[in-house]
């Protein structure tokens, strides 16, 4: 079954994940511990203070959907691939980099149905700037109280403009490289967290492959957005739409963001793959 929010929730669900950011800012701002998890991931009390703010407002505005947050625990496979609809958190994407407090971390929150991501929030509590999307509907960036639609690009003449490509600060740099190499004429900026594929649904940039291991909650939020602008979060093997939620697994294959589908950057990932 579809859930339907209506514009009274929409808002409140916006104004909700904009107050856990403030949660997230005020320790931000101030000593805090870090610990590590299995996987060796850092763990801050901001992701905790995140997850437990967002699950209660999720639960509220939508009582019985389920909710898997990357911080969740005790959920199993099987229960999981039973939900058609649930909602998919990253409490807290870019830790590294709310460690490293160069304000490039999100709150990011999807609603997910039949493996597709229809409905996203992406928060930047440091830039104080909201993006959300639904798709078949739009997606539009709040800042200061003020709100745009947003859409992404047609892919310039690179003859006239360079393409402009966004990339990780820290992961897959090598194949990165290979990919833009190839592509007619580019210019390339480093972003953390989903701030990469919002700069592709605002129309800042036209690229963002993505060529190391992620999980589903990094994306989930930010390719719901992608979409409502009329971009592709694509696997970059198939280039079929990312799904979620699909195996026991949460990984993300490599995937590649874009506002406008070219054999040319299409060629260029092929042959960066297969170095």
């Amino acid at each position: 079954m579809s859930i339907v929010l209506s514009r009274a929730k929409r808002d409140a669900l916006i104004s909700g994940v904009e107050d856990a950011g403030q949660l997230v800012l005020a320790i931000y701002q101030r000593d805090f511990d870090i610990e590590h998890k299995a996987d060796d991931s850092p763990l801050t009390e901001a992701d905790l203070a995140a997850h437990h703010a967002l699950i209660a407002l999720l639960e509220r505005l939508t009582p019985g959907v389920p909710v898997l947050s990357e911080e969740s625990e005790g959920i199993d496979a099987k229960t999981r691939l039973s939900w058609h609809s649930y909602w998919l958190i990253d409490p807290l994407d870019g830790t590294k980099e709310f460690i490293k407090r160069n304000g490039e971390f999100t709150l990011n929150v999807a609603l997910v149905e039949n493996g597709v991501p229809v409905l996203g929030v992406v928060h930047a509590p440091v830039l104080g700037v909201t993006w959300f999307g639904v798709v078949g509907e739009g997606a539009w960036r709040y800042e200061a109280g003020r709100s745009e639609s947003i859409r992404v690009r047609a892919l310039p003449d690179p003859a006239a403009a360079p393409w402009v490509v966004v990339g990780s600060r820290r992961h897959g740099a090598q194949a990165f490289e290979a990919f833009c190499e190839r592509l007619p004429a580019y210019e390339c900026t480093s972003m953390g967290s989903s701030l990469k594929l919002c700069l592709v649904a605002e129309g800042k940039a036209d690229l963002y492959p993505r060529l190391a291991p992620t999980c589903e909650w990094d994306t989930a939020a930010a390719q719901a957005v992608v979409s409502a602008a009329g971009g592709e979060v694509l696997d970059a093997q198939s280039l079929e739409p990312l799904r979620c939620n699909q195996g026991e697994s949460l990984l993300n294959p490599f995937f590649v963001v874009c506002g406008q589908r070219d054999k040319r950057w299409e060629t260029a990932l092929s042959a960066a793959l297969a170095e």
